[in-house]
């Protein structure tokens, strides 16, 4: 009777679904963490890892793979979402960055542009009777002036006119002034002075500032007069004898009378 020698028991057939390159790939995803969010009765329906004998291999079923694929296809949209939305968040920040500093410089710009209007009108002259004229000129002589010759101008003006200061300065005299009746001294940012005389009524005070066109006084015929009108004298000092030619000093500002 013959009998048959066995060498050894047989071993079943594995079980692969993959090619050794989808392998790879599962192994690949294991290490990222990718399978490891599956439910855990996804894999326990495949066998894990068979024994070769070699390096083990994990084999798994087309479902389960399908899933990891369909999971790293979302994550991978999720991060390409995430970055999109960093980059027009930082779009978003530049831009209100680049408007902030376009405000800023416009901001900016116009304050200069008032401080220069202001620089400017503070700076400015004008004429102490608006719309009138000179009706008495500087020097003219008469036997009307203690002097024997005029002071200063004669502006044509009515009672109760509106005199303004001629420009920046500050009041050092208010009050009667003999001849000139009730007059108003102001010395000038430039360090001249000018005064305003035959007041009917004064506006200010000693130590007050003024500044160009502010009105003063009212236009009168009170002192040594003949008539209602403003006189008006430029001086170097605030005593009287330091008197300066009017037109002069007020054209030299940009003042035509």
């Amino acid at each position: 009777m013959a009998f048959m020698c066995a060498a050894g028991k047989h071993r079943r057939p594995s079980r692969m679904k993959r090619s050794t390159a989808r392998a790879a790939s599962v192994a690949a995803l294991t290490t990222t963490g990718v399978i490891g969010t599956l439910a855990a009765p996804a894999l326990a329906a495949e066998p894990a890892v068979e024994q070769t004998g070699l390096t083990p291999v994990i084999t798994i079923g087309d479902t389960v793979a399908d899933q990891i694929d369909a999971q790293a296809a979302a994550q991978k949209q999720a991060a390409e979402e995430a970055e999109a939305q960093r980059k027009a968040e930082e779009a978003a920040r530049k831009k209100a960055i680049a408007e902030a500093k376009k405000a800023r410089a416009e901001r900016e710009q116009k304050e200069r542009a008032a401080r220069e209007a202001e620089r400017k009108r503070l700076n400015a002259y004008v004429a102490p009777i608006s719309g009138s004229y000179v009706s008495t000129g500087y020097q003219a002589s008469s036997s009307l002036w203690s002097s024997g010759s005029h002071t200063g101008i004669d502006f044509h003006a009515s009672t109760g006119t509106t005199v303004h200061a001629v420009g920046s300065g500050t009041v050092v005299e208010t009050g009667w002034g003999g001849s000139y009746g009730n007059q108003i001294v102001i010395k000038m940012n430039d360090g001249t002075y000018t005064q305003y005389g035959h007041l009917s009524s004064i506006g200010v005070s000693v130590g007050q500032t003024v500044t160009p066109g502010a009105q003063i006084g009212l236009s009168g015929a009170t002192g040594n007069v003949t008539g209602p009108h403003l006189h008006f004298e430029a001086r170097t000092s605030a005593e009287y004898g330091s008197d300066i030619d009017p037109v002069s000093y007020l054209r030299s500002h940009g003042v035509n009378v």
